[in-house]
């Protein structure tokens, strides 16, 4: 009988978005543009937040959690890919590595389940109870739900990475994605994964569906207010302040479904890579896009960054110019003193 290597695997080999080495570079330098311009959306919403006292409400206090959740999720899984992947061919990563990076793509994952489902329940009070809104959100309440959301979020990452890790994994090491998932990590195991894979879908499902459940009814009750109002007025607000919050709900859940899901049931490398991407890397780009674009105060509050910024610089140059021109004067004012006739008669050699 062939004997199975029953020893848990020391490392493990990640494969790149690519077979063919000849687009490395090219896929090197999109990721870079994509992932530095998810990065830099998210930071400018974060800044423009917490340097505008406008914006210091329990609204935007939740959008600067998930702009920070925007920012670490692409940061857990790029950079691997981006630089020792694609340009210097080592895939290689250690077993620690690849829990630890695990560990932390479900937490944040998770966390930003139970903050979208806390974002729904705070326009539900907003719009619903506009009046009694101060005094039922403060900002203490909002930084406990904040909270609460991060130790849900990485309490369930450590129950998925515990069951997935506790495994062994015996002949292949080969993680078929370019960063390690429960997916493909699981498809390596020599150990029976039906009970985990059971497991791990029902703490998921039940989870991921009462946050679920918490936005739908949340929005059910704002549709219902919104419509029992006379003015269209009124209307336009609440569906403008639900609109972008709504529209990331349905990409983040239409992503997290097909890649948690649908690639669970079906386990395939390919699809399972490409939803990778549109969930590691476009997500976190487009909602700073979503919110830009259907956020006034936010955005007039980045033009006026913007705007600063630019004076900004223009001072700069204005005063490196006028430093270089009088810097250039004074340096020949010196040169002017040094060879003035006077001091060449006295430094002449006596004749």
């Amino acid at each position: 009988m062939e004997q199975v290597n029953m020893s848990t695997a020391s490392e493990f080999i990640v494969v790149g978005p690519s077979d063919a080495p000849e687009v490395h570079f090219l896929l090197f330098v999109l990721f870079s543009i994509i992932c530095l311009a998810a990065l830099a959306g998210n930071i400018a919403i974060l800044v423009a937040i917490s340097t505008d006292t406008r914006l210091h409400n329990p609204r935007y206090f939740f959008l600067c959690s998930l702009s920070f959740l925007d920012i670490l999720c692409p940061t857990i899984t790029v950079p691997k890919i981006m630089l020792e992947a694609l340009l210097f061919e080592n895939k290689v990563i250690s077993f620690t590595g690849c829990m630890l990076q695990l560990f932390f793509l479900i937490g944040v994952v998770g966390t930003e389940i139970f903050l979208l489902a806390v974002m729904a329940c705070d326009r539900y009070v907003a719009i619903c109870h506009p009046l009694q809104y101060m005094n039922i959100v403060s900002m203490k309440l909002c930084a406990h739900r904040a909270t609460g959301t991060w130790i849900a979020g990485f309490l369930n990452s450590l129950l998925h990475t515990s069951f997935v890790f506790t495994l062994l994994f015996c002949d292949s090491n080969k993680v078929d994605q370019y960063y390690c998932d429960i997916p493909p990590v699981l498809a390596l195991s020599c150990s029976p994964t039906y009970t985990r894979d059971l497991v791990i879908l029902t703490v998921a499902g039940v989870l991921g569906g009462s946050a679920l459940l918490v936005m739908l009814i949340s929005y059910a009750s704002v549709l219902l207010t919104v419509l029992c109002k006379s003015s269209a007025e009124g209307r336009h607000t609440a569906f403008s302040t639900c609109g972008s919050h709504f529209r990331v709900v349905c990409l983040f859940y239409g992503n997290t479904i097909c890649k948690y899901v649908w690639t669970s049931s079906s386990y395939s490398s390919n699809q399972d890579r490409i939803v990778s991407m549109l969930y590691g890397i476009f997500t976190p780009l487009l909602n700073p896009l979503i919110y830009h674009l259907r956020n006034k105060e936010l955005e007039r509050t980045l033009r006026r960054m913007a705007s600063q910024a630019r004076t900004a610089l223009t001072r700069r140059e204005h005063l490196s110019q006028s430093l270089a021109a009088s810097g250039g004067q004074a340096t020949g004012q010196v040169l002017q003193f040094m060879i003035s006739p006077g001091q060449v008669k006295d430094s002449s050699p006596l004749t």
